[in-house]
């Protein structure tokens, strides 16, 4: 097993790596951190360095030769070193160093989506990833965040999508106006997913509307979309709770939408 290359906490390296863990310096290198071999694995294409444990690395052989094979730097560091670099308490013993990603919004649109899920003031990063990784699930063609919403390199959004944000288009600091403004002008039907919504999924489902290209738009784990948000969509559909529960999380409530739309576009 070979001695880790990486082994001071003061290495430039590392600090630069720890660095990330701040928004602003993601955004001027514009570079983040994605851990574990499962993000890793997906991250390919987009890595710039990987990071591992001489004991990761021989868990992972087959991941760090195809890193290897592809010209990715890969720099064996100590357990304190990826400890450091890390953002989760039990770290997995490797980390890729990756470019962004992010597309501009132009670029979902030439690409004609028909369905996209539009993060409106989702602030939670757990809960953006986990939307994210639901999107992916459902075939969605592309993410928006908006300028309101968390930040999409945030280490736990980043760790919530497993994955997901390698998959699919995601445009980032979009205002809520010019996005929906833009999907509506690209033949995009606009529903907003609200509680307080005046029709349901299941009368949206039994009219057939939601056979064509449509945008899910996602508001605050909170307090839900603000009436200003609400006034620009086609629809305001709530999920309509059939037994005693209170009401439904973002994720849960996004996965529902998501796939109830991915069904209808399927059939029709």
């Amino acid at each position: 097993m070979a001695a880790p290359e990486l082994t001071s906490l003061r290495s430039p390296r590392v600090v630069a790596a720890r660095r990330l863990a701040k928004r602003s310096f993601r955004g001027k290198e514009r570079r983040f951190l994605a851990e574990g071999p499962q993000a890793v694995r997906e991250a390919a294409g987009h890595l710039v360095e990987v990071y591992v444990t001489p004991d990761a690395e021989e868990r992972h052989a087959e991941l760090v030769a195809a890193a290897r094979a592809a010209g990715v730097p890969v720099l064996l560091a100590s357990d304190e070193v990826i400890a450091e670099m890390s953002d989760t308490v039990t770290p997995q013993g490797i980390i890729g160093l990756c470019r962004f990603l992010d597309v501009p919004l132009g670029d979902v649109l030439r690409a004609g989506p028909k369905l996209v899920a539009v993060l409106a003031n989702v602030r939670d990063p757990g809960n953006a990833g986990t939307v994210l990784r639901c999107a992916d699930a459902a075939g969605a063609d592309a993410v928006i965040l908006t300028d309101a919403s968390v930040d999409l390199y945030n280490p736990k959004c980043v760790r919530a999508s497993v994955g997901s944000l390698f998959h699919l288009p995601v445009a980032v600091g979009v205002p809520v106006e010019r996005a929906v403004d833009a999907l509506r002008d690209a033949g995009v039907r606009i529903l907003a997913a609200d509680g307080a919504g005046e029709g349901d999924l299941d009368t949206e489902l039994d009219r057939g509307t939601m056979s064509t290209p449509t945008a899910w738009v996602f508001g605050n784990e909170a307090w839900g979309l603000p009436e200003e948000t609400r006034a620009l969509a086609d629809a305001v559909v709530r999920v309509p709770i059939h037994g005693k529960a209170e009401s439904l999380n973002l994720a849960t409530a996004a996965a529902v939408c998501l796939y109830a739309s991915a069904r209808a576009q399927r059939a029709g």
